[in-house]
């Protein structure tokens, strides 16, 4: 964060005539505060006086960031969240990122210039060393996605847990080489990986990178996949994927080219979208408590904006998860909790 140090020296002035001018002094001239002005503008600087004036203020707007829309998940995400925040009037501002660092960070210029009294990361692209000086300025939460060795509350499930069991469910079918895509590189996903290695270790089943993709998203990046294993001299018979769509993505790939799923090719997805129970077969799933995650980020970020500093730090809630047995890796409808 810039300093008034910094916009003293950009201006070419001295620290007093730099403070002079953001205390309307009347004794400094209109070119020098010209220059003030000019750097303080380059440099995204907020005096301090001003920073705590816009914190006393209520925006009742708290930001939403989501990496992209078309996502089912963070469409009833966000869409829980909004069931808390209108029982409590407030409004909500959708941030879509897109995967962009940039865009992140100028969402989380709303937070610091008080647009909003509050901000939800559902995921995030920046280090987190980029995004914790934005935590001065008011309330964050962590929802779904999460980072370690922070004071921000995080409401999340057990990915590494999950990945865990729906991998095992995975072995105990019969599969010995098992695929596994993810999204990115976050701590989701790295812990998605840990259970999902975890679990091959304890069945004495081989970790091949080559059966590792990341970067996968949606329905094409499904398609692709199953095209890239089938090619492959010696192809995984199941894969674990990080997203329904990326699952269903395959599944229609595999009907395509005749191959038989569960029989010839299992399957297994995650979140539990509606998708999961239309696509035929019928996707096998981890249900994500996806509208009690949103209702309790919201809940936690009201009470965080209600007492400030009083939320207790470190505040994790962990909420359940079910793998959902259906078609696509046997064809008894079963639900296992966990």
């Amino acid at each position: 964060m810039a300093t008034i140090a910094d916009v003293a020296i950009r201006a070419g002035l001295s620290r007093a005539t730099v403070s002079r001018v953001i205390n309307n002094h009347p004794n400094v001239t209109e070119d020098k505060k010209r220059l003030v002005r000019e750097a303080m503008e380059a440099l995204n600087y907020v005096p301090n006086t001003t920073a705590q004036r816009l914190r006393n203020q209520k925006t009742d707007t708290i930001a939403i960031l989501v990496p992209v829309m078309t996502n089912p998940f963070f469409a009833y995400l966000v869409e829980a969240m909004d069931t808390v925040a209108t029982q409590n009037n407030l409004q909500l501002l959708i941030c879509q990122t897109r995967y962009s660092k940039q865009k992140e960070l100028d969402f989380l210029e709303l937070l610091r210039t008080k647009q909003v009294d509050g901000l939800i990361l559902t995921s995030y692209e920046n280090e987190w060393n980029m995004i914790e000086p934005f935590t001065e300025y008011g309330p964050m939460v962590f929802c779904n996605e999460y980072e370690r060795n922070t004071r921000v509350p995080i409401v999340r499930m057990d990915q590494f847990e999950a990945s865990y069991i729906g991998t095992c469910h995975l072995v105990e079918q019969g599969h010995k080489r098992i695929a596994c895509t993810s999204g990115d590189k976050s701590n989701l996903a790295k812990d998605r990986q840990a259970g999902f290695r975890k679990a091959l270790a304890e069945y004495g089943l081989p970790f091949r990178t080559e059966w590792m993709f990341s970067n996968v998203f949606d329905l094409d990046d499904g398609k692709r996949i199953l095209r890239t294993i089938l090619n492959m001299k010696e192809a995984p018979t199941a894969v674990f994927t990080g997203s329904d769509q990326v699952a269903t993505g395959i599944i229609m790939a595999a009907k395509a080219i005749g191959k038989k799923v569960p029989d010839e090719f299992a399957i297994i997805g995650f979140d539990d979208q509606p998708i999961a129970r239309v696509v035929e077969p019928a996707l096998t799933t981890i249900r994500q408590p996806i509208e009690e995650m949103g209702k309790t980020a919201m809940e936690v970020m009201i009470e965080s904006i209600a007492h400030k500093k009083e939320v207790a730090n470190h505040l994790e809630i962990l909420l359940p998860f079910d793998l959902v047995i259906r078609d696509s890796t046997m064809s008894k409808l079963k639900t296992i909790s966990k």
